[in-house]
């Protein structure tokens, strides 16, 4: 890969990754509730999906799930409703104290499942696959040099999101404001899966 597509491919990238979904609405949330070093799970979680789908992508097995409508409706209806059922949750508890001691496992888990249902991150990958890997280079070649550079990008832009999550958490000190900005992000999610449906049923019709 020259010089000049890898400036073009990172450049792609960390607008992708910057640009806010599901992934950074749940790391900010995390940062929030759980500090920033405990939150870290969940961009280790959200690493995990990324290899995971750079490396579908090179195989070509996304794309296989693209070309299956059915299959690829499916999937984003069920993530539309549990990125429904997580906001609607997260208004109800708004209110509720903040429980510290959650389990890595469930901020590692929660976050995995939200990374893999996300349809930005499928679009995302597709077109990595589809716009910068050259069909006349050997894949792994030049997975070698976009993998690093996405993860890279992608670790940066989630552990800033936590720690804008966790500076969040200590402005707002007072009850009233954590309460608001808990339920304002409660409503992202609750957005994000009404989006992500109408786009399953929509590509349906």
């Amino acid at each position: 890969m020259s010089m000049q597509g890898w400036i073009i491919f990172a450049s792609f990238w960390a607008v992708f990754v910057v640009t806010p979904g599901p992934n950074a609405v749940n790391c900010m949330s995390n940062g929030m509730s759980f500090g920033l070093g405990r939150s870290l799970w969940a961009v280790l979680a959200i690493l995990t999906q990324a290899t995971a789908f750079l490396l579908l992508s090179a195989y070509g097995i996304t794309a296989l799930l693209v070309a299956s409508p059915t299959a690829f409706m499916v999937a984003k209806f069920g993530g539309a409703l549990f990125l429904i059922f997580l906001g609607v949750r997260g208004w109800m508890t708004a209110a509720t104290p903040l429980k510290l001691n959650s389990a890595v496992g469930s901020i590692y888990g929660r976050a995995l499942v939200i990374a893999t249902i996300n349809a930005k991150s499928v679009a995302g990958y597709l077109a990595a696959f589809s716009l910068f890997v050259q069909p006349d280079v050997p894949v792994w070649g030049q997975m070698v040099v976009l993998m690093p550079t996405a993860l890279c990008l992608t670790a940066l832009s989630y552990t800033g999101y936590t720690a804008l999550g966790v500076a969040f958490g200590k402005l707002a000190m007072a009850k009233v404001f954590n309460v608001m900005i808990r339920r304002g992000l409660a409503i992202c999610f609750v957005v994000y899966g009404a989006l992500l449906g109408a786009a399953s049923v929509q590509s349906g019709l």
